[in-house]
């Protein structure tokens, strides 16, 4: 078969409701088009149903540094010995809301951070076989001075530290595997790459 596929070469023959809370979970039952052009087997698979997901590292060109926060994960409880990861600032689009706009409210509510330009990196699936979840990746243009402290919303549960690292120091945990998470590894390897042309006009 040659040519694209598309949503058309995918038969869902019940969508099949498992669980709904702040998350859903539905388990789909279908069939897709196969790579020789003929429809395959009836499948079935369970879907993690979650709002769209906003990811911004907060970087100051002046002083070449980044703001990263740490918080506890539940996912990371029983594969890691230290479940307190460092991230960058993220929210949910859970509202009638533009990413950008995620972007900023976040920054402040996270790390106390009022974000000038933003630099959009890429979208992504960070788990698409189990997840439709979708991520804005951003990079954003901030003044470093006075960040820290512990931030995040009270009623969310929210208990955030806040951190400020050389872009260096933040390539070298990742290296060393201190910083594990996706979005992180992305956005600093991305400005790993960009930074002149980054610095050049956020200077």
């Amino acid at each position: 078969m040659t040519g694209q596929m598309s949503q058309q070469d995918v038969e869902v023959i019940e969508r099949e409701p498992c669980f709904r809370g702040f998350y859903r979970l539905d388990r789909l039952h279908l069939r897709h088009r196969q790579f020789d052009g003929s429809m395959g087997p009836r499948l079935s698979r369970e879907l993690f149903v979650r709002h769209d997901a906003v990811c911004v590292l907060p970087y100051d060109p002046q002083r070449d540094v980044v703001v990263l926060i740490e918080q506890f994960r539940v996912g990371a409880l029983d594969k890691s010995p230290n479940p307190w990861l460092l991230e960058l600032v993220a929210g949910l689009i859970d509202k009638d809301e533009q990413p950008e706009e995620v972007a900023r409210r976040e920054a402040l509510e996270e790390a106390g951070l009022s974000l000038g330009a933003l630099w959009p990196i890429t979208a992504y699936y960070p788990s698409p076989g189990g997840s439709d979840e979708r991520v804005h990746l951003f990079v954003g243009r901030c003044d470093s001075a006075g960040a820290g402290g512990i931030h995040g919303l009270a009623e969310e549960g929210e208990d955030i530290r806040v951190h400020v690292w050389s872009l260096e120091d933040a390539l070298q945990a990742v290296r060393d595997g201190r910083i594990d998470n996706a979005a992180s590894i992305i956005a600093l390897q991305w400005l790993a790459l960009n930074r002149a042309e980054v610095r050049g006009l956020w200077q």
